[in-house]
Protein backbone atom coordinates (compact mmCIF):
# COMPACT_ATOMS: atom_id res chain seq x y z
CA UNK A 1 0.00 0.00 0.00
CA UNK A 2 1.57 3.30 -1.06
CA UNK A 3 2.30 6.17 1.33
CA UNK A 4 -0.62 8.62 0.81
CA UNK A 5 -3.23 5.33 0.40
CA UNK A 6 -1.92 4.15 3.80
CA UNK A 7 -2.51 8.20 4.79
CA UNK A 8 -6.03 8.05 3.53
CA UNK A 9 -6.74 4.88 5.28
CA UNK A 10 -5.42 6.33 8.53
CA UNK A 11 -7.52 9.33 8.49
CA UNK A 12 -10.70 7.31 7.50
CA UNK A 13 -10.20 5.24 10.14
CA UNK A 14 -9.98 7.72 12.66
CA UNK A 15 -13.06 9.03 12.09
CA UNK A 16 -16.01 8.79 14.71
CA UNK A 17 -18.49 8.02 12.27
CA UNK A 18 -21.07 5.29 13.93
CA UNK A 19 -24.24 4.72 11.62
CA UNK A 20 -26.30 8.05 11.15
CA UNK A 21 -23.81 10.11 12.09
CA UNK A 22 -20.99 9.58 9.19
CA UNK A 23 -19.97 13.26 8.54
CA UNK A 24 -16.59 13.02 9.81
CA UNK A 25 -16.11 10.41 7.69
CA UNK A 26 -17.63 11.67 4.92
CA UNK A 27 -15.87 14.89 4.65
CA UNK A 28 -12.43 13.10 4.59
CA UNK A 29 -13.60 10.62 1.48
CA UNK A 30 -15.33 14.28 -0.10
CA UNK A 31 -12.18 16.33 0.31
CA UNK A 32 -9.74 13.32 -1.38
CA UNK A 33 -12.29 12.69 -4.02
CA UNK A 34 -12.21 16.27 -4.77
CA UNK A 35 -8.41 16.22 -5.75
CA UNK A 36 -9.13 13.55 -8.70
CA UNK A 37 -13.14 13.14 -9.40
CA UNK A 38 -14.71 15.04 -12.15
CA UNK A 39 -17.79 15.71 -9.69
CA UNK A 40 -17.83 14.87 -5.74
CA UNK A 41 -21.56 15.45 -3.67
CA UNK A 42 -23.31 14.01 -1.12
CA UNK A 43 -26.97 13.76 -0.68
CA UNK A 44 -29.92 14.12 2.13
CA UNK A 45 -29.24 10.63 2.98
CA UNK A 46 -25.74 11.57 3.92
CA UNK A 47 -24.03 9.49 1.00
CA UNK A 48 -21.22 10.69 -0.37
CA UNK A 49 -20.47 10.70 -4.21
CA UNK A 50 -17.28 11.13 -6.89
CA UNK A 51 -17.93 10.95 -10.38
CA UNK A 52 -15.43 9.95 -13.67
CA UNK A 53 -16.57 10.00 -17.37
CA UNK A 54 -20.70 11.12 -16.56
CA UNK A 55 -20.85 10.77 -20.55
CA UNK A 56 -19.66 7.11 -20.58
CA UNK A 57 -21.62 3.84 -20.69
CA UNK A 58 -22.18 1.68 -19.09
CA UNK A 59 -22.97 3.44 -15.55
CA UNK A 60 -20.81 1.58 -12.61
CA UNK A 61 -21.44 1.86 -9.10
CA UNK A 62 -18.59 1.92 -6.16
CA UNK A 63 -20.43 1.52 -3.17
CA UNK A 64 -17.92 0.99 0.44
CA UNK A 65 -20.04 1.97 3.85
CA UNK A 66 -18.34 4.43 5.77
CA UNK A 67 -20.13 3.68 8.84
CA UNK A 68 -19.21 1.59 12.01
CA UNK A 69 -20.98 0.35 14.94
CA UNK A 70 -21.22 1.98 17.97
CA UNK A 71 -23.42 2.84 20.74
CA UNK A 72 -26.35 5.06 22.04
CA UNK A 73 -27.37 6.71 25.48
CA UNK A 74 -30.34 4.66 26.28
CA UNK A 75 -30.98 6.46 29.88
CA UNK A 76 -29.16 8.50 32.98
CA UNK A 77 -29.78 7.31 35.98
CA UNK A 78 -29.52 9.95 39.02
CA UNK A 79 -26.07 8.51 40.05
CA UNK A 80 -24.66 9.83 36.86
CA UNK A 81 -23.94 6.60 35.22
CA UNK A 82 -24.97 5.86 31.57
CA UNK A 83 -26.95 3.21 30.14
CA UNK A 84 -26.48 2.11 26.30
CA UNK A 85 -28.06 0.62 23.49
CA UNK A 86 -26.11 -1.21 20.54
CA UNK A 87 -26.09 0.78 16.98
CA UNK A 88 -25.36 -2.18 15.14
CA UNK A 89 -23.87 -6.10 15.78
CA UNK A 90 -21.83 -5.59 18.89
CA UNK A 91 -20.63 -8.79 21.42
CA UNK A 92 -21.09 -7.01 24.56
CA UNK A 93 -18.09 -9.39 26.10
CA UNK A 94 -15.72 -7.22 23.98
CA UNK A 95 -16.98 -3.59 25.56
CA UNK A 96 -16.25 -4.34 29.23
CA UNK A 97 -13.48 -2.04 30.17
CA UNK A 98 -13.06 -0.48 27.04
CA UNK A 99 -13.07 3.26 26.67
CA UNK A 100 -15.46 4.94 24.71
CA UNK A 101 -15.77 8.36 23.58
CA UNK A 102 -19.35 9.97 23.39
CA UNK A 103 -19.84 12.16 20.49
CA UNK A 104 -21.17 14.96 22.55
CA UNK A 105 -21.15 18.56 21.87
CA UNK A 106 -18.59 20.61 21.39
CA UNK A 107 -16.03 18.17 21.80
CA UNK A 108 -16.10 14.37 22.89
CA UNK A 109 -17.02 12.87 26.13
CA UNK A 110 -14.41 10.31 27.60
CA UNK A 111 -15.56 7.55 29.92
CA UNK A 112 -15.27 4.00 30.52
CA UNK A 113 -17.66 0.72 29.91
CA UNK A 114 -18.05 -0.20 33.64
CA UNK A 115 -19.17 -3.80 35.02
CA UNK A 116 -18.96 -5.55 38.34
CA UNK A 117 -15.11 -6.83 38.82
CA UNK A 118 -14.94 -10.44 39.19
CA UNK A 119 -14.52 -10.63 42.62
CA UNK A 120 -17.79 -9.05 43.24
CA UNK A 121 -20.01 -11.87 40.70
CA UNK A 122 -20.70 -15.01 42.21
CA UNK A 123 -19.77 -18.43 40.58
CA UNK A 124 -22.75 -18.32 38.42
CA UNK A 125 -22.74 -14.95 36.94
CA UNK A 126 -18.49 -15.57 35.89
CA UNK A 127 -19.73 -18.21 33.89
CA UNK A 128 -22.37 -15.91 32.12
CA UNK A 129 -22.37 -14.16 29.29
CA UNK A 130 -22.75 -10.65 30.19
CA UNK A 131 -25.77 -8.48 28.66
CA UNK A 132 -26.28 -4.96 27.50
CA UNK A 133 -28.15 -3.73 30.11
CA UNK A 134 -25.43 -4.96 32.91
CA UNK A 135 -23.32 -2.72 31.40
CA UNK A 136 -22.93 0.99 31.83
CA UNK A 137 -20.59 3.95 30.92
CA UNK A 138 -19.22 5.56 33.70
CA UNK A 139 -18.04 9.78 32.42
CA UNK A 140 -16.86 10.45 36.29
CA UNK A 141 -19.76 12.57 36.91
CA UNK A 142 -20.53 13.35 40.34
CA UNK A 143 -24.59 12.61 40.20
CA UNK A 144 -27.16 12.61 37.41
CA UNK A 145 -27.47 16.10 37.05
CA UNK A 146 -23.86 17.19 36.38
CA UNK A 147 -23.88 13.55 33.50
CA UNK A 148 -27.36 15.65 31.55
CA UNK A 149 -25.10 18.85 31.14
CA UNK A 150 -22.69 16.80 29.61
CA UNK A 151 -24.56 13.82 27.74
CA UNK A 152 -28.01 13.64 26.09
CA UNK A 153 -30.38 11.08 25.50
CA UNK A 154 -29.63 9.86 21.69
CA UNK A 155 -25.79 11.03 21.83
CA UNK A 156 -23.63 8.26 19.91
CA UNK A 157 -20.31 6.99 21.10
CA UNK A 158 -17.35 4.79 19.33
CA UNK A 159 -14.85 2.78 21.13
CA UNK A 160 -11.34 5.38 22.16
CA UNK A 161 -8.91 3.18 20.18
CA UNK A 162 -5.55 3.86 17.79
CA UNK A 163 -4.63 2.34 14.29
CA UNK A 164 -2.13 0.08 15.16
CA UNK A 165 0.75 -1.51 12.21
CA UNK A 166 1.47 -5.34 13.12
CA UNK A 167 3.97 -7.58 11.75
CA UNK A 168 3.80 -8.60 7.90
CA UNK A 169 1.90 -5.44 6.77
CA UNK A 170 -1.19 -6.18 9.07
CA UNK A 171 -3.32 -3.30 10.49
CA UNK A 172 -5.23 -3.26 13.48
CA UNK A 173 -8.37 -0.79 13.98
CA UNK A 174 -11.90 -0.82 15.11
CA UNK A 175 -13.65 1.26 12.21
CA UNK A 176 -12.07 -1.20 9.28
CA UNK A 177 -15.54 -3.11 8.45
CA UNK A 178 -16.19 -0.55 6.63
CA UNK A 179 -13.81 2.03 5.95
CA UNK A 180 -11.66 -0.34 4.07
CA UNK A 181 -14.65 -0.88 1.44
CA UNK A 182 -15.23 3.05 1.49
CA UNK A 183 -11.29 3.51 0.95
CA UNK A 184 -10.98 0.88 -2.10
CA UNK A 185 -13.92 2.43 -4.21
CA UNK A 186 -12.03 5.76 -3.70
CA UNK A 187 -8.80 4.29 -4.86
CA UNK A 188 -10.26 2.14 -7.72
CA UNK A 189 -11.76 5.31 -8.84
CA UNK A 190 -8.43 7.17 -9.00
CA UNK A 191 -6.75 4.20 -10.90
CA UNK A 192 -9.58 4.07 -13.16
CA UNK A 193 -9.09 7.52 -13.89
CA UNK A 194 -5.16 7.23 -14.48
CA UNK A 195 -5.46 3.81 -16.49
CA UNK A 196 -8.00 5.98 -18.79
CA UNK A 197 -11.43 4.48 -18.00
CA UNK A 198 -14.74 5.36 -20.27
CA UNK A 199 -17.20 4.47 -18.66
CA UNK A 200 -19.27 6.45 -16.56
CA UNK A 201 -17.95 5.40 -12.86
CA UNK A 202 -19.22 6.57 -9.51
CA UNK A 203 -18.15 5.84 -6.22
CA UNK A 204 -20.31 6.16 -3.05
CA UNK A 205 -19.43 6.05 0.32
CA UNK A 206 -22.58 5.33 1.48
CA UNK A 207 -24.21 5.66 5.35
CA UNK A 208 -25.62 3.44 7.77
CA UNK A 209 -25.23 -0.07 6.40
CA UNK A 210 -24.76 -1.47 10.41
CA UNK A 211 -28.32 -0.55 10.95
CA UNK A 212 -30.04 -0.68 7.71
CA UNK A 213 -28.41 -3.52 4.80
CA UNK A 214 -31.24 -4.59 2.89
CA UNK A 215 -33.89 -2.90 4.96
CA UNK A 216 -32.66 0.58 4.47
CA UNK A 217 -29.20 2.27 4.59
CA UNK A 218 -28.17 4.66 2.29
CA UNK A 219 -27.29 2.02 -0.44
CA UNK A 220 -30.68 2.11 -1.41
CA UNK A 221 -31.33 5.42 -1.86
CA UNK A 222 -28.28 6.14 -3.95
CA UNK A 223 -28.29 2.80 -6.52
CA UNK A 224 -31.58 4.50 -7.18
CA UNK A 225 -30.28 8.22 -7.53
CA UNK A 226 -27.21 6.65 -9.37
CA UNK A 227 -29.26 4.18 -11.52
CA UNK A 228 -26.48 2.23 -12.28
CA UNK A 229 -25.95 -0.94 -14.95
CA UNK A 230 -23.65 -2.58 -12.45
CA UNK A 231 -22.78 -2.19 -8.92
CA UNK A 232 -19.63 -3.49 -7.35
CA UNK A 233 -19.75 -3.42 -3.26
CA UNK A 234 -16.70 -3.62 -1.03
CA UNK A 235 -16.97 -4.70 2.20
CA UNK A 236 -15.00 -6.88 4.35
CA UNK A 237 -15.44 -10.55 5.39
CA UNK A 238 -14.41 -12.96 7.98
CA UNK A 239 -11.10 -14.33 7.49
CA UNK A 240 -11.43 -18.34 8.53
CA UNK A 241 -7.54 -18.61 9.10
CA UNK A 242 -7.69 -18.27 12.75
CA UNK A 243 -8.28 -20.74 15.72
CA UNK A 244 -11.94 -21.84 16.23
CA UNK A 245 -13.44 -21.30 13.01
CA UNK A 246 -14.64 -24.10 11.04
CA UNK A 247 -13.65 -24.01 7.40
CA UNK A 248 -16.22 -26.56 6.25
CA UNK A 249 -18.82 -24.07 7.52
CA UNK A 250 -17.63 -20.77 7.13
CA UNK A 251 -15.41 -21.43 4.10
CA UNK A 252 -11.28 -20.85 3.59
CA UNK A 253 -10.53 -16.99 3.42
CA UNK A 254 -7.40 -16.29 3.93
CA UNK A 255 -5.34 -13.26 5.25
CA UNK A 256 -2.76 -12.09 2.54
CA UNK A 257 -4.34 -14.13 -0.31
CA UNK A 258 -6.14 -11.46 -2.47
CA UNK A 259 -9.64 -9.78 -1.99
CA UNK A 260 -12.51 -12.66 -1.96
CA UNK A 261 -15.19 -12.43 -4.93
CA UNK A 262 -18.60 -13.62 -3.19
CA UNK A 263 -20.87 -16.60 -5.76
CA UNK A 264 -24.43 -16.91 -4.94
CA UNK A 265 -28.37 -15.77 -5.87
CA UNK A 266 -27.63 -12.00 -5.23
CA UNK A 267 -24.65 -12.09 -7.66
CA UNK A 268 -24.75 -11.66 -10.97
CA UNK A 269 -22.28 -14.02 -12.87
CA UNK A 270 -21.40 -11.80 -15.79
CA UNK A 271 -20.35 -9.24 -13.67
CA UNK A 272 -18.28 -12.01 -11.64
CA UNK A 273 -16.80 -13.06 -14.45
CA UNK A 274 -15.67 -10.53 -15.65
CA UNK A 275 -14.16 -9.74 -12.67
CA UNK A 276 -12.37 -12.90 -12.16
CA UNK A 277 -11.30 -12.36 -16.06
CA UNK A 278 -10.12 -8.74 -14.96
CA UNK A 279 -8.04 -10.56 -11.98
CA UNK A 280 -6.60 -13.78 -14.19
CA UNK A 281 -5.06 -11.21 -16.94
CA UNK A 282 -3.88 -8.35 -14.55
CA UNK A 283 -2.42 -11.60 -12.16
CA UNK A 284 -4.12 -10.46 -9.15
CA UNK A 285 -4.60 -13.41 -6.61
CA UNK A 286 -8.39 -13.70 -5.14
CA UNK A 287 -9.97 -16.20 -3.31
CA UNK A 288 -14.19 -17.03 -3.94
CA UNK A 289 -16.51 -17.80 -1.22
CA UNK A 290 -19.70 -19.07 -1.28
CA UNK A 291 -23.34 -16.62 -0.30
CA UNK A 292 -25.97 -18.74 -0.43
CA UNK A 293 -29.13 -16.21 0.45
CA UNK A 294 -28.81 -12.69 1.46
CA UNK A 295 -25.59 -11.05 2.12
CA UNK A 296 -25.77 -8.88 4.81
CA UNK A 297 -24.31 -6.08 2.89
CA UNK A 298 -24.79 -3.10 0.37
CA UNK A 299 -25.26 -5.20 -2.30
CA UNK A 300 -28.85 -7.00 -0.74
CA UNK A 301 -30.25 -3.17 -0.98
CA UNK A 302 -28.50 -2.23 -4.40
CA UNK A 303 -29.77 -5.91 -6.60
CA UNK A 304 -33.58 -5.17 -6.60
CA UNK A 305 -33.17 -1.25 -7.15
CA UNK A 306 -35.51 0.18 -9.68
CA UNK A 307 -35.48 -3.09 -12.83
CA UNK A 308 -32.63 -4.59 -11.20
CA UNK A 309 -28.92 -3.96 -11.40
CA UNK A 310 -26.16 -5.95 -12.24
CA UNK A 311 -24.50 -6.48 -8.35
CA UNK A 312 -21.00 -8.28 -7.25
CA UNK A 313 -18.96 -7.97 -4.01
CA UNK A 314 -15.47 -7.42 -3.41
CA UNK A 315 -14.39 -8.05 0.06
CA UNK A 316 -11.23 -8.10 1.85
CA UNK A 317 -10.67 -10.37 4.81
CA UNK A 318 -11.19 -9.24 8.49
CA UNK A 319 -10.38 -11.20 11.68
CA UNK A 320 -12.35 -10.26 15.10
CA UNK A 321 -15.17 -8.28 12.80
CA UNK A 322 -17.09 -5.79 15.30
CA UNK A 323 -14.71 -5.54 17.97
CA UNK A 324 -12.35 -2.79 18.84
CA UNK A 325 -9.57 -4.36 16.81
CA UNK A 326 -10.13 -5.92 13.60
CA UNK A 327 -7.28 -7.08 11.35
CA UNK A 328 -6.70 -6.69 7.86
CA UNK A 329 -3.54 -6.74 5.63
CA UNK A 330 -2.68 -4.19 3.49
CA UNK A 331 -1.84 -6.20 0.37
CA UNK A 332 -5.63 -7.59 0.47
CA UNK A 333 -6.76 -3.86 0.21
CA UNK A 334 -4.46 -2.86 -2.64
CA UNK A 335 -5.12 -5.98 -4.47
CA UNK A 336 -8.83 -5.23 -3.92
CA UNK A 337 -8.44 -1.60 -5.56
CA UNK A 338 -6.42 -2.56 -8.28
CA UNK A 339 -8.59 -5.82 -9.61
CA UNK A 340 -11.96 -3.34 -9.25
CA UNK A 341 -9.46 -0.75 -11.68
CA UNK A 342 -8.59 -3.41 -13.75
CA UNK A 343 -12.25 -4.28 -14.28
CA UNK A 344 -13.35 -1.20 -14.90
CA UNK A 345 -10.67 -0.04 -17.57
CA UNK A 346 -12.13 -3.60 -19.57
CA UNK A 347 -15.34 -2.17 -20.34
CA UNK A 348 -16.62 -0.92 -23.64
CA UNK A 349 -19.35 1.30 -24.38
CA UNK A 350 -21.63 -2.10 -25.39
CA UNK A 351 -20.90 -3.90 -22.48
CA UNK A 352 -24.06 -5.98 -20.99
CA UNK A 353 -24.20 -7.78 -17.80
CA UNK A 354 -27.11 -9.93 -19.33
CA UNK A 355 -26.85 -13.76 -18.75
Amino acid sequence: MNARMRQLLSRLLDARAPSGFETSAAAVWREEAEGFAEKVWTDVYGNAFAELASEGLPTVMLAGHLDEIGLMVNHIDDEGYLYIRSVGGWDPQVLVGQRIEILGSPDPIVGVVGRRAVHLLDREERDKAVKFKELWIDIGASDGDEARQWVRIGDVAVIRSDTVELANDRIAARSLDDRIGALVALEALRRAAEKGVSAHVVAVGTVQEEVGSRAGGGAGPSSYGVEPDAAIVIDVTHASDHPGVDKKEHGNVQLGSGPVLSRGPVINRVLLDRLTDAAREAEIPFQLQAAPGPTGTDADAIYNTRSGVATAIVSVPNRYMHSPNQLVDAGDVEAAAELIAEFLIRLADDTSFVA
